[in-house]
Parts: structure tokens; C-alpha cells; sequence
């Protein structure tokens, strides 16, 4: 059922949103030179590694400097700064649930390397879905970077240390209770918090941090093997 959601509410997204998608490739051309479309090697369900579609907003080559962007990071070009604070440039992933790579809800999928370098064993289960656009990780943390420090090596320490354990125990919280209410309830919240109306679903965010830090701490009953 899901599945089914996934590719009708994908597909009315790139109808309604393609006049803004439009207007992003227009800047991304007039002010950097490269690509529109940039393709982020992702792990997706099981660990497998997936191009994941964004509208680039860093200088060509810039993700050889390291996978974590950085706040303030310099590699970011302004009009590319702009599509991500509004996250205009996440649309084209609409793509990717077309093609079956992603869901609308889901684990964030982690850049390849994090995985390798940053994943401890429970974070593991979080890769047994399909990764998702939005879910209670991406709404907890809807604008991570700004926490982050701007040096990009110290951003990438904070982001594995601290932030990664707590999207992924947030995305775990989902992944364990999904069900298709829950999908379209954070469908629903996504969209309230793009007009900063989030507060409406304040209950439900309180029982997923919660949930999540019962995770964290390995006393979930039942799910001490999980958190080793």
C-alpha cells in the first residue's frame, strides 16, 4: 500500500513543484558553472549504494572535501544556500521514489561513507526499509547544518558523535511502528513544518523523542540485543 502512495503522491509532487524545480535549474545555471543535477552516492535499503538526485548547490568537486556540509560551509555557492535552507533542492528525490530507490517516508539515507565509518550495530536496522524524503529524523533535525561547526572536518566529528545516533534512533522509531496512518501522519507534518506550522503535531514529536531516547539508552523492553 504504501508503494502505491509512494508513487502517486511522487508524481503529483514533480507536477506541482516543476514550475519551482524550473526556477532552481534557471539559478543553479546562471550563477555556477557545472550541472543542475547532482547524483549522491547513497546506501539504500540493505546497504546498497544508490545515486540519489539533488540540485547541486556546491561548487563542482566539492564532495571531495568530505560528505558533511558545514554551517556557513564555503563550498556552498549563494543561490545553491538559498534551495537549501528552503530545501528546494531535496525535490529531485521525488525522482528517486519514482524509480523505486527511495520512499516518501523513511530513514534519511546516509552518504556511503558515513555508513562504513560512522554506523555502530544498531544503527543497522534503520537500512532494512527503503530510505525516505522525510521521517522523524528529518523533522527533528530539519536544519542540522546550522548546528554544525563551520570547519568541515569538526562538523563531520559532531554530526557522527552527536547528531547521527539521534536522527537514526528517531528514523528507528518509524521503522518499528510503521504503519500506513503513520506515513501519512509525517507526509501530513512535513508539510505543516515547510509553513512552520509544526507545532500542531507537538505531542507526537514529544512521544517519537521519547521512544527514541528509551532506544538510545538500550532499556526499550524486549530490545537490549539491538543496542550493543
Amino acid at each position: 500500500m504504501t508503494r502505491v502512495l509512494d508513487v502517486a503522491l511522487a508524481a503529483l509532487g514533480l507536477v506541482l513543484t516543476s514550475p519551482l524545480l524550473a526556477l532552481a535549474a534557471v539559478g543553479v545555471k546562471l550563477t555556477s558553472a557545472g550541472p543542475v543535477l547532482f547524483k549522491a552516492s547513497r546506501a539504500g535499503r540493505d546497504g546498497k549504494p544508490f545515486s540519489m538526485l539533488k540540485i547541486r548547490t556546491m561548487e563542482v568537486g566539492a564532495d571531495r572535501s568530505g560528505p558533511i556540509t558545514a554551517s556557513r560551509d564555503a563550498r556552498v555557492f549563494p543561490w545553491g544556500r538559498l534551495l537549501r535552507r528552503l530545501k528546494v533542492d531535496e525535490l529531485p528525490q521525488l525522482i528517486n521514489v519514482l524509480r523505486g530507490d527511495m520512499s516518501m517516508v523513511g530513514p534519511r539515507p546516509e552518504d556511503i561513507e558515513i555508513v562504513r565509518d560512522g554506523y555502530t550495530p544498531f544503527m543497522l536496522e534503520s537500512l532494512t526499509v527503503r530510505p525516505g524524503i522525510t521521517g522523524p529524523g528529518s523533522l527533528s533535525y530539519f536544519a542540522d547544518e546550522s548546528s554544525l561547526p563551520t570547519d568541515p572536518e569538526q562538523a563531520r566529528t559532531t554530526y557522527l558523535a552527536t547528531i547521527l545516533p539521534r536522527k537514526i534512533a528517531l528514523d528507528l522509531v518509524y521503522v518499528r511502528h510503521r504503519s500506513v496512518a503513520y506515513y501519512g501522519e509525517l507526509v501530513m507534518r512535513t508539510v505543516a513544518s515547510i509553513f512552520r506550522l509544526d507545532s500542531m503535531f507537538a505531542a507526537r514529536s514529544r512521544w517519537e523523542l521519547a521512544t527514541a531516547r528509551d532506544y538510545l539508552r538500550g532499556v526499550h523492553e524486549g530490545d537490549r540485543e539491538h543496542w550493543t
